[in-house]
């Protein structure tokens, strides 16, 4: 495999960081790099920013509005992006429900959610996990049942992030109890100012509000919005499932962290010395920067495959891998910081903040991220049940 840029890639790289330097507003910079709280109008300002330049969509397709970009192109855009301090794009309009719209929706269910997903008008969520129905997705036991030209909804949705912002939410619902779980199960678009839907917040370990439940107590929603065919849902979840596994990589977003940590090192000092001189620390470092490398490389493998095919149990690999860089990353951040990280301020995660402060800068975020990226290796389907699935189907065991 080739592992340098061709001269065009390069050109494109350069193209892409300019672009960046000149449009990313030196404010929204400097939150994301100095890892301050990021608020809705933050990640949407830069949706349209990407929006007016034609970029809004670099894994889309040209006839849906995408870039059309290859995949080594769109690795080469998400790491310019992660490096010079812009907002990662929402995944949950861009990169999990609409290609499910695009490979099962009608043209109608195209013309009509597409674009507002690729301008930033609208603001996705998603809703598989149930109490009791996490892992085991096929379990969901929310209800929709056929009421004319509409379903009526009935039952709750949890650990839905985001959902406090989010203009629809697309749910796994169950319109049929007979025979295997997996065959009665539907695909369906609500939009969450519809009566009867209700959010409420969970209030996460590092205090944020990031997740929540939602309740639907007979919510009527518009048989035009099912996705496909009525009881094949499971087939477009798994479908979804393989892009959001292939996300979870984030190797743009871990290498700007093995950065950050870096930083975090050289400023924290024992007896005198900066950590980064430790020799045991150094080599924890250099072993997870050898591990981002592989899986960088892994990433590039599989979506260099994958065509226009929806990403195989390949893609179960990446979300392993991926997780546990990300809390290895997590986790040396907060030993770095010391008995610093444990006087955690949420206000000094404001922009401007000028309070009392423990420690170096560095150790505002080091508590909130190690806890934050605990939930790594449960969402999008625990690395319990990734190892099953690359152990059966590519292993062949």
């Amino acid at each position: 495999m080739e592992l340098s840029y061709t001269p065009d890639q390069l050109a494109f790289r350069q193209q892409v960081r300019e672009f960046i330097q000149e449009a990313l507003p030196t404010a929204l910079r400097d939150k994301v790099l100095t890892r301050c709280r990021l608020g809705k109008e933050d990640i949407a300002s830069w949706q349209k920013i990407l929006h007016a330049r034609g970029w809004g969509a670099p894994s889309w397709p040209r006839e849906f509005g995408g870039t059309g970009w290859t995949a080594i192109e769109q690795t080469i855009f998400e790491e310019a992006c992660a490096e010079l301090g812009a907002p990662r794009q929402l995944d949950f309009g861009l990169r999990m429900v609409a290609p499910v719209i695009m490979a099962f929706g009608s043209p109608e269910q195209q013309q009509r959610f597409l674009p507002r997903i690729l301008s930033g008008e609208d603001w996705w969520c998603q809703g598989y996990s149930e109490p009791g129905s996490g892992s085991d997705l096929a379990s969901v036991r929310m209800r929709a049942v056929r009421d004319g030209d509409d379903y009526i909804v009935n039952g709750q949705k949890t650990w839905t992030t985001l959902g406090q912002h989010a203009d629809w939410i697309f749910c796994l619902v169950r319109t049929n109890s007979e025979g295997r779980q997996q065959q009665g199960i539907s695909f369906l678009l609500i939009d969450m100012k519809t009566p009867g839907v209700a959010v409420r917040p969970i209030i996460m370990l590092d205090g944020e509000h990031e997740i929540n439940d939602v309740y639907f107590d007979d919510v009527r929603v518009p048989a035009a919005n099912l996705i496909g065919e009525e009881n094949r849902g499971w087939t477009y979840a798994k479908f979804l499932l393989g892009h959001e596994r292939t996300g979870i990589a984030l190797v743009g977003v871990w290498k700007r962290f093995l950065t950050h940590l870096k930083e975090v090192a050289r400023a924290q000092q024992e007896g005198g010395v900066s950590l980064m001189q430790n020799v045991r620390f150094r080599d924890r470092i250099a072993q997870v920067e050898v591990e981002l490398m592989a899986l960088e490389i892994t990433m590039l493998r599989v979506l260099s495959a994958e065509g226009k095919k929806a990403p195989g149990p390949e893609a179960s690999m990446l979300k392993v891998k991926g997780s546990e860089i990300g809390q290895t990353l997590t986790e040396l951040a907060m030993q770095a910081c010391g008995s610093d990280a444990v006087a955690f301020i949420p206000d000094a995660l404001e922009p401007g903040y000028s309070g009392p402060r423990v420690g170096t800068a560095h150790a505002a975020s080091a508590a909130g991220d190690y806890f934050n990226f605990r939930k790594l290796t449960i969402f999008g389907g625990s690395n319990e049940i990734q190892r099953n699935i690359i152990a059966q189907m590519i292993l062949g065991l």
